[in-house]
């Protein structure tokens, strides 16, 4: 009896080996698109079936004729699985990722292998795609330096284990051992770190002048209210720069009423970061850069209309109040804070002179949004910081931005782009370009060397300010202002983080801000920012050490988004081909 059961152990064994062996074959058949190879596995024969979302349809000539016309440009299969039904009968699936261009599809796929005179072959295959938002299949991580976001040493030959598109357990292998039947990616090698987080980008801007004609009046070439009905009808393709630059978090510091869609639009997309929105901005400077039908700029000219603005925010969403200008109003500042304690949300501000920087704390501001640069900060400054557990976001090179466009439009010339994973779009490749094509005169030529004047003792002073708060201990998030002139959405992350790493702040430092800390600033730390169990799995694994220099973010070799892990060329090729 043992001996009959023993015979069937190993025949269902065998049986397994061989459909495994099989189904192997297949998906690299597919790789590497080898029709001759992919079709000598199929049953050749009438009874062939193919499954699908419309039924099944049988017969080997038609899919034979079929067969080879559409290869997908990559695929990922996990999660194999294979179970015996019958003597010589085995069923399996895996779970797929492909990407076809631009577009990529997520789902399951199953087979059937039958045992025949020929071998094992194929006789029934299918394929559906998952919703959106169905968390990958399990995998896990080894072998890589850990660096967490917390701010401690690297842990050599770490595992990080995700399932369900979050961390299980991150860790050396004592802590977090490898669980057996999940998919297992070698890192040896990589530094892994968390997704970078940028805590001040603006959707509703485009990256170029025709996003701000208050800076650059380019109207008559490129109508605003166009250039923002493209913002709002194509926000993936920022969605994907951000990604394929490593950034798994932004958060939009101010915009156009839609830009508090956006979180709910992204969601369960995993080629888009993750994305809070503090939608229109209140400011006591009536602003003109809005539209007929839609502000982004609500004028708060007394208490009762600060109030009611952030009524509005609150009920539309918003994820904090962002007061954008501060003119010597300092009541209204104090109405608007008020209020926003009152519907729970956090207060932030636009304020880059050292005293509307402290009457924005004394109303209560979690978050300024700009480094001061009119001063040296004190000690009141960074003892109220430090009394409302306030972040500094210090945008050290938003204003050098502006100079490049203005100097490229002087000289008729297109500026250069810093984008080392070439994750910029071809719309804004093309408008960045169009700076050539711009009237000098429009551009001011005369002012130029004024204005650099003007950002070089601004920067600075920003960049001293920033040293001299780090070292007192107040909290620092690295933002970048993204859309402003040519701090271009995704690769501006990698100067910011220089910029800081410049100023005086420690490489781990820089991390912490760009992980954990811009975080916080977004309201996303409950779900990221550091590599801790129950967290989205969001991460970078890095070729070289970013803990000495984070100049080595820029060698960024694969991104993780909710557990989903990609090449950074395949998040290069979706990106700068987005249409």
């Amino acid at each position: 009896m043992i001996g009959v059961m023993l015979s069937l152990v190993l025949a269902i064994n065998d049986d397994l080996a061989a459909a495994r062996a099989v189904f192997e074959k297949n998906i690299d058949a597919i790789r590497r698109r080898d029709r001759d190879a992919y079709l000598s596995l199929y049953l050749k024969s009438d009874r062939l079936v193919r499954s699908g979302p419309t039924g099944f349809v049988t017969g080997f000539d038609d899919f034979a004729g079929q067969a080879g016309s559409a290869w997908p440009d990559s695929i990922e299969a996990l999660d194999m699985r294979l179970t015996p039904v019958a003597d010589g009968i085995v069923y399996g699936t895996y779970r797929y990722r492909v990407r076809y261009g631009t577009e990529e599809r997520s789902g399951i796929s199953e087979r059937l292998f039958v045992k025949t005179d020929d071998g094992w072959k194929i006789a029934l295959t299918g394929a559906v795609d998952t919703p959106r938002g169905t968390p990958p299949p399990p995998r896990a991580i080894t072998g890589a330096t850990l660096i967490d976001g917390r701010g401690g040493a690297p842990v050599p030959n770490a595992n990080v284990v995700i399932r369900n598109g979050q961390i299980d357990c991150a860790g050396p292998p004592a802590v977090c051992p490898l669980p057996g039947g999940i998919d297992v990616f070698d890192a040896r090698g990589l530094w892994i770190t968390p997704g970078l987080v940028d805590a001040h980008v603006h959707f509703s801007q485009s990256g170029w002048a025709d996003g701000r004609p208050d800076a650059l009046d380019v109207r008559p070439s490129h109508p605003y209210e166009k250039t923002v009905a493209d913002l709002e009808a194509h926000p993936e393709r920022f969605a994907r720069s951000h990604l394929c630059s490593g950034v798994t978090s932004v958060f939009d510091a101010g915009g156009y009423p839609w830009t508090l869609r956006l979180a709910e639009r992204f969601r369960g997309d995993t080629l888009a970061p993750n994305v809070a929105a503090a939608g229109p901005l209140l400011s006591t400077r009536d602003h003109w850069l809005n539209l007929p039908a839609a502000r982004q700029f609500m004028f708060a000219g007394d208490e009762a209309s600060a109030r009611s603005g952030v009524r509005y925010l609150a009920a539309a969403g918003a994820k904090a109040v962002k007061v954008w200008y501060i003119n010597e109003s300092e009541p209204v500042i104090a109405a608007a804070g008020d209020e926003a304690r009152g519907q729970k949300l956090p207060l932030i501000v636009h304020a880059t002179e050292l005293a509307k920087a402290k009457a924005a704390l004394r109303a209560g501001a979690k978050l300024l949004v700009h480094s001061v640069w009119d001063a040296p900060v004190d000690e009141e400054f960074i003892a109220l910081m430090k009394q409302n557990d306030a972040i500094l976001n210090p945008t050290l090179t938003v204003s050098s931005g502006y100079v490049r466009m203005f100097e490229a439009a002087a000289a008729r010339t297109a500026p250069d782009i810093d984008d080392p994973n070439r994750c910029v779009d071809g719309a804004t490749r093309a408008r960045v370009a169009a700076t050539a094509s711009v009237d000098p005169s429009v551009a001011g030529a005369t002012r130029i060397e004024e204005r650099k004047r003007r950002s070089a003792q601004r920067d600075a002073l920003s960049a001293a300010n920033l040293k001299r708060l780090a070292e007192a201990g107040v909290a620092i998030a690295t933002g970048t202002d993204a859309g402003n002139p040519l701090t271009l959405h995704g690769p501006s992350i990698h100067a910011e983080m220089e910029a800081m790493q410049r100023a005086g702040m420690t490489p781990m430092q820089v991390i912490v801000a760009s992980t954990a800390t811009a975080a916080r600033a977004a309201g996303l730390d409950g779900r990221t920012g550091t590599i801790v169990a129950g967290k989205d799995a969001d991460l970078l694994l890095v070729t070289a050490d970013p803990s000495k220099d984070v100049a080595n973010f820029r060698r960024t070799r694969y991104v993780v988004r909710a557990g989903v892990l990609r090449p950074v060329g395949e998040l290069s090729e979706m990106a700068r081909n987005f249409q």
